[in-house]
């Protein structure tokens, strides 16, 4: 059985000056939380082998925190299909894993994480944001993983953890 980590990016600032939404960086709050929901991660040694995150600004930071716990020791890379996906495009990034990794992360943005756990899991989950959902999914590869073949194991978010 295979492991991901779902984690909506945190929260990002709306400023005017930036240009497009692609550009929109984290502001104090998200600063302040991707860096507590990474060392959970870590202090409950749940740190995936890989990170597969959405290359957008906010996203990418996110992910970032998470890469740079001394623990991590996988991979972090950058899929522009990632950013404002559907469920069934997050879907297609997951089937793409290596077999080798046992537990991967998604970095991404709503609707796509909770329509993504939806999909994967059924019901109705709330993630706001630098939220992280830990789903098992049924299947020993991860091309196998489709609709209703998971289910959720846990669900942190910052409020939480402050």
């Amino acid at each position: 059985m295979k492991t991901v980590l779902l984690m909506r990016h945190a929260k990002s600032d709306w400023g005017a000056q930036y240009a497009t939404d692609f550009e929109r960086p984290l502001n104090a709050r998200g600063q302040r939380d991707a860096p507590v929901m990474a060392a959970f991660l870590a202090s409950h040694k749940l740190l995936p082998q890989i990170i597969v995150s959405s290359p957008a600004q906010r996203a990418k930071r996110t992910a970032e925190f998470v890469a740079r716990e001394r623990d991590f020791m996988g991979e972090l890379r950058f899929d522009r299909r990632i950013y404002l996906a559907s469920a069934s495009m997050l879907i297609d990034v997951i089937r793409e894993l290596p077999d080798s990794v046992e537990k991967a992360m998604l970095v991404g943005h709503n609707p796509g994480m909770e329509d993504l756990l939806m999909l994967l899991c059924g019901g109705n989950v709330r993630m706001p944001t630098a939220a992280i959902a830990g789903l098992r999914l049924y299947a020993d590869v991860w091309q196998d993983a489709s609709r209703g073949d998971a289910y959720l194991q846990w669900l942190i978010k910052p409020k939480l953890l402050r």
